[in-house]
């Protein structure tokens, strides 16, 4: 059975760079669901859908080819640089609250982690309280608004702050601290210091 560090926590927390670096270090795959979320958004706004449009967007969703590595693509489509621009900034949260999208995605975060060979981490926001509840190693990251603004570049304080309600006000799978998460706040400390950190407690006996 594939061993999973199931990793969650706010925007600018540091998850996807952490995750990955977490993989690398332990020779694991890594998968990184926040991508697959924005991937389904550049997708529904390339076809001029309304992200507030549930059915249509659900149907995006349903239908499309995801791959987060090496490069996101949807349908074949490269969208590495557009899943970070603005106009994605500001609809991702419409689209990840939307049940029928997040159903969707959880399906093809289990198959997916299902079919790797040895152990994988994955990340978002639900990963360790809905997509993973089971998962050998639950991390929490977090760390200051000043300083998850300042990793998040262009989209800045008023912009996390947005995702931060949205994400954990949605009715389908809020942002929520898994009640046995080991929770790093990463604000003072380096990569490889949070690397380091989870690296020990997988290893720390249950």
């Amino acid at each position: 059975m594939t061993q999973i560090i199931a990793i969650d926590g706010p925007a600018g927390s540091g998850k996807s760079t952490v995750a990955r670096a977490v993989a690398t270090a332990l020779g694991w795959s890594f998968l990184d669901t926040g991508a697959m979320y924005r991937a389904v958004t550049a997708e529904v706004l390339r076809r001029g859908i309304e992200p507030a449009d549930a059915d249509a967007v659900a149907r995006v969703a349903a239908e499309a080819s995801i791959s987060t590595l090496p490069r996101v693509t949807i349908n074949g489509v490269d969208v590495e640089e557009t899943i970070r621009s603005e106009p994605v900034n500001v609809a991702v949260s419409t689209v990840s609250a939307n049940p029928a999208v997040r159903r969707a995605m959880v399906t093809r975060q289990r198959a997916w982690a299902a079919a790797q060979p040895t152990g994988t981490v994955v990340e978002g926001r639900d990963i360790a309280t809905v997509v993973f509840p089971d998962a050998r190693l639950k991390v929490y990251l977090t760390a200051s608004l000043d300083e998850r603004a300042r990793r998040r570049g262009d989209e800045g304080v008023s912009s996390v702050t947005r995702r931060d309600s949205a994400d954990r006000e949605r009715v389908a799978s809020p942002l929520r601290q898994a009640s046995d998460a080991v929770v790093i706040d990463t604000t003072d400390l380096s990569i490889d210091q949070v690397v380091e950190e989870i690296v020990k407690w997988l290893k720390t006996p249950n």
